[in-house]
């Protein structure tokens, strides 16, 4: 399941980010003005993979906290948000992978119509955590989404995905996810032999903090719940605007 495909599938001490919202670290110095507040609508955007110039996929997201340690954002059941499709509207996940990556796109406006998912990502890490619940609120999995590193803008953090993810479940066993399409993705040219290796290389990272339990797995974000007082972020008609200002 990649970022462009994700819409198939079926979020400790309080914060003003939501219930349940572990409790984010002090840092050091004066307040950086730089930083989100809970609350705040940004977005998280990916690029094409075949044009690094253009943005297919794009996600309102409200900002649940962000600290120089970690940017967590919610994205709610409703949200608009931009996805590709293929020229004849056909929804990618559909299409043979044989041809999933070379036929035409076009992206289109959709609404996210599962239950909401929560990421969490930390400066650097070449990898994003999701998190999945069933309607009800019982807690489903944690999906790890490979990616180039995001960079932040002054409206939100843009990426491009990596196909290859890892999916974690409650009893801490976890599974590679997409490998197929992370090998098509190889044979049809959108990622070198070398990016490859350092996207597996990165997987294994990733792996390698699971079995670890590390954060953010042991930080008890799946118990985490949105302020109920949020409302949907809007999708705003440019969507796909060049950053204007990058921020660290």
């Amino acid at each position: 399941m990649t970022a462009d495909t994700v819409d198939t599938a079926e979020g400790g001490a309080g914060t003003a980010g939501g219930r349940g919202t572990p409790r984010a670290r002090r840092t050091n110095g004066a307040a950086d003005t730089r930083r989100w507040a809970p609350g705040d609508h940004v977005l998280w955007r990916y690029r094409d993979n075949a044009d690094a110039r253009r943005f297919h996929i794009c996600r309102p997201m409200t900002v649940v906290q962000d600290t120089e340690e970690l940017l967590a954002v919610w994205m709610a059941p409703g949200t608009p948000c931009i996805k590709p499709v293929l020229a004849d509207g056909t929804p990618v996940h559909r299409e043979p992978l044989s041809t999933r990556y070379t036929k035409p796109r076009r992206t289109t406006r959709d609404q996210w119509f599962g239950t909401g998912v929560l990421k969490l990502a930390r400066p650097g890490d070449p990898w994003s955590v999701w998190l999945f619940w069933e309607r009800g609120w019982q807690f489903k999995n944690w999906y790890v989404n490979l990616e180039e590193p995001r960079r932040r803008w002054s409206g939100g953090i843009d990426s491009e995905d990596h196909f290859l993810d890892i999916c974690v479940y409650p009893d801490r066993h976890w599974e590679w996810r997409d490998e197929d399409e992370f090998a098509q993705a190889q044979r049809d040219g959108l990622m070198t032999k070398a990016r490859a290796a350092e996207v597996r290389s990165a997987g294994r990272a990733a792996i390698a903090q699971i079995t670890a339990w590390r954060g953010p797995y042991c930080d008890g974000w799946e118990d985490w719940r949105p302020d109920p007082s949020w409302r949907i972020p809007a999708l705003p008609e440019e969507w796909d605007r060049a950053p204007d200002r990058l921020r660290s």
